[in-house]
């Protein structure tokens, strides 16, 4: 919230983008009546936009709310005009549960006219109230993590539940998944097909499955084209859409010119384990019998655990992964503004061992004191220190107060 009044008193608009059922229109509607709201879910709203979206800009009261803009394309252009005429703050506050920024013609409309925030799923800190900022003491000189308490089983509920406000209040993991079930369904078959007409829409949910069960791994169209009767190009641009619609995404390679022989593949990432778990039909038992796979999920929920709570900050944190050619790597490389480099890896493990760290050790080599920290999080309840700002702990410590 503190976030969206700064942007709405220096910014003309301000737009709130992120997946369906996120919480975007409850944000915005905390602010109160003194904002008018106006969803294009409804038909006579989306009607008198499309077919008029310059009366429809122009009758719009001095402050409002237009929710599910992705929805109605054509009403940019509109508003651009309307705040260059009148660059007032404050005045437009826009949600999408669409990346608008990745249509080309929307992105010119809005570029220096709007500031984006992204919502995400909520983060284990907002779900437990606990008011921890992790990821900042991370970018600290005096990150000194403590030991903490934790429950194997309630780590593996965490992941399996996921971050969305809804399914979360559902005590019963059957009804929870009816949740995403039928969200899935929704988002499929309603939004993909407003963010682009798909003549095989039949093959998103299969699409949508495998990812899941790639997620935390390298992408690699090729591998998995196989299993759909489309071209690449096809594949890879339904594979584009889902992430335009903020279900999965895309881990860069961190690289820099001085460091050869490094992988350049992306990873994927699923933007939530609860939708994960849900699309691959796999609950508390599963991940207990497949190690391999409660690796990757894992790893999944510790990036969108970190994302979520870098949202919060006043400056961009920018998530890569790290491989070589030599088979070192490190699941996530963050960088702040200042160039301070935290490294972090996950393990599904309740030991750590020093094998854990030798892909932090070799970034630790290729970067020296530019790697700030480099952090193994497990399934333990102790701190371990290697010196040199190498640390193993909790995985819980990004969401807990520290035991006493």
């Amino acid at each position: 919230m503190e976030s969206l009044k700064v942007a709405l008193a220096d910014t003309p608009a301000v737009l709130i983008h992120g997946a369906r059922q996120s919480g975007k229109t409850t944000l915005a509607k905390m602010l109160g009546d003194e904002y008018a709201y106006y969803t294009f879910d409804d038909e006579t709203t989306l009607t008198a936009a499309r077919l008029d979206p310059i009366g429809f800009v122009n009758r719009l009261p001095r402050k409002c709310i237009l929710d599910e803009v992705q929805i109605v394309p054509e009403i940019f252009r509109t508003l651009k005009t309307a705040i260059d005429e009148n660059r007032e703050p404050g005045r437009f506050i826009l949600t999408g549960s669409a990346n608008l920024m990745l249509l080309p013609k929307v992105s010119d409309s809005l570029a220096g006219r709007v500031e984006i925030l992204r919502l995400h799923p909520l983060s284990q800190v907002e779900i437990e109230s606990s008011g921890m900022t992790a990821i900042s003491q991370m970018f600290s000189s005096a990150f000194s993590p403590r030991d903490t308490e934790i429950d194997y089983a309630e780590i593996l509920d965490r992941v399996v539940r996921g971050g969305y406000p809804e399914p979360i209040k559902r005590i019963d993991l059957g009804r929870n998944r009816a949740w995403y079930r039928n969200y899935v369904t929704t988002i499929i078959e309603r939004d993909l097909q407003e963010v682009a007409k798909i003549h095989n829409i039949g093959s998103m949910p299969k699409l949508l499955k495998m990812l899941a069960n790639q997620t935390a791994q390298l992408i690699n169209v090729s591998e998995i084209a196989p299993a759909f009767q489309l071209s690449k190009p096809t594949l890879k641009h339904y594979t584009e859409l889902l992430n335009r619609i903020f279900m999965v995404e895309y881990l860069q390679p961190f690289f820099r010119n001085r460091i050869k022989r490094l992988v350049k593949t992306p990873k994927v990432h699923m933007t939530d384990t609860g939708l994960a778990c849900s699309v691959m039909n796999i609950s508390v038992e599963h991940l207990l019998q497949d190690p391999g796979k409660f690796g990757h999920i894992l790893e999944t929920f510790v990036y969108n655990e970190l994302r979520r709570q870098a949202s919060w900050l006043n400056e961009d944190i920018e998530f890569f992964h790290f491989r070589d050619r030599d088979g070192y790597e490190v699941d996530l490389v963050l960088e702040d503004s200042q160039g301070k480099i935290v490294g972090v890896e996950v393990k599904a493990s309740a030991t750590i061992r020093e094998n854990d760290f030798v892909g932090l050790k070799r970034l630790k080599r290729l970067l020296g004191e530019q790697l700030s920290v480099g952090l193994v999080l497990y399934i333990g309840n102790r701190v371990i220190s290697l010196g040199d700002g190498l640390y193993a702990a909790p995985i819980s410590s990004l969401w807990e107060p520290a035991a006493k």
